[in-house]
C-alpha cells in the first residue's frame, strides 16, 4: 500500500522512501525523525531505488562488530609477526645443521650450569647435615632440658645454609625449565625452516 502523497519533485536533491510501522510505504524529501534510524532508500524521480541507507546499528551489533574487528586485527598482527620471524629465520641460518649446532651449544651451556648447581647443592646439603648434627646437642633441637642453648653463630649458619639450599634449588629448577623451553624453540625453528625451504 502506498501513501497518496508521493513527492516526485525533480528539483529535490534527494527523494527518500521508507516504511512506517503499519507497513505503508512513504516518499518524501526528508525522513521523519521516528523513522530515521531504520533502513531507508533513496530513489530517483521515477521512484527507482538508487541507494540504500542501512538501519542504525544496535549496541549489541556495534559491540559484535568491534569484537570481530579486534579479532581480525589480532590475526593481522599475528600474521605480520610470523612473516617477520620467517624473514629473520631465513636470513640468520643457511641450513638445518646450523640451527641444530646452535641449539646443541646452548643446551650444553645449560647442562654445565645444571651440573655446577647440582654439585653446589650437594655440598650445601652435606654441610646442612653436619650443622644439624652439631645443633642436635643444643636446645631447641635437643629435648634434654639440661642441654645448653644453641650458639648464635651455629643458629645463623643453619639458617643461612637452609636459605642457600632453597635459592639454588629454585635456580636449578628454573635452569631446567629454561633448557626445555630453548630446545623446544629451536626444534620449532627447525621445523619452520624446513617448511619454508620446501615452499621455496
Amino acid at each position: 500500500m502506498f501513501s497518496t502523497a508521493m513527492a516526485a519533485n525533480k528539483d529535490s536533491e534527494r527523494l527518500y522512501r521508507w516504511v512506517d510501522s503499519n507497513g505503508t510505504v512513504h516518499y518524501g524529501d526528508h525522513v521523519p525523525p521516528e523513522y530515521s534510524k531504520q533502513e531507508r532508500h533513496i530513489v530517483n524521480e521515477h521512484g527507482i531505488q538508487v541507494e540504500t541507507l542501512p538501519a542504525q546499528k544496535t549496541e549489541n551489533q556495534l559491540a559484535e562488530e568491534a569484537r570481530l574487528e579486534a579479532l581480525a586485527e589480532a590475526e593481522r598482527r599475528r600474521a605480520a609477526e610470523l612473516d617477520q620471524r620467517d624473514s629473520i629465520l631465513l636470513s640468520t641460518y643457511l641450513s638445518v645443521d646450523e640451527i641444530e649446532a646452535l641449539r646443541n651449544r646452548r643446551k650444553e651451556l645449560l647442562d654445565g650450569q645444571i651440573r655446577v648447581t647440582e654439585i653446589y647443592l650437594s655440598n650445601l646439603r652435606e654441610k646442612l647435615r653436619k650443622l644439624q648434627s652439631d645443633a642436635s646437642r643444643f636446645q631447641p633441637y635437643n629435648p634434654d632440658p639440661n642441654a645448653p642453648p644453641i650458639h648464635d653463630w651455629l643458629a645463623k649458619e643453619l639458617s643461612n645454609t637452609l636459605n642457600s639450599i632453597l635459592v639454588y634449588e629454585k635456580t636449578l629448577d628454573d635452569t631446567r625449565v629454561q633448557q626445555t623451553e630453548i630446545v623446544a624453540k629451536f626444534d620449532k625453528d627447525i621445523d619452520r625452516f624446513k617448511s619454508l625451504k620446501d615452499m621455496n
